[in-house]
């Protein structure tokens, strides 16, 4: 799954969070698909941080590692 899909199944999840109608087994299922959602969201973005790092190309056509985490 990407990670545009993970992030609107979570958002649909907390849609359905959301509603009084859900039985607690029916909330936790969700909450545990969710925590898989947001773990996969969060690994996909770590390796993208990673790669932002490594390519940040400088006017001169050199390579720099730059952080864009601050």
């Amino acid at each position: 799954m990407s990670f545009e899909q993970s992030l609107t199944r979570l958002e649909d999840i907390v849609r359905e969070l959301e509603r009084q109608d859900l039985s607690l087994e029916q909330a936790l299922r969700l909450f545990e698909e969710g925590v898989g959602h947001l773990r996969s969201a969060g690994t996909a973005l770590q390796a993208v941080d990673a790669q932002v790092q490594l390519l940040v190309e400088a006017a001169d056509g050199s390579f720099s590692v730059e952080d864009f985490g601050d």
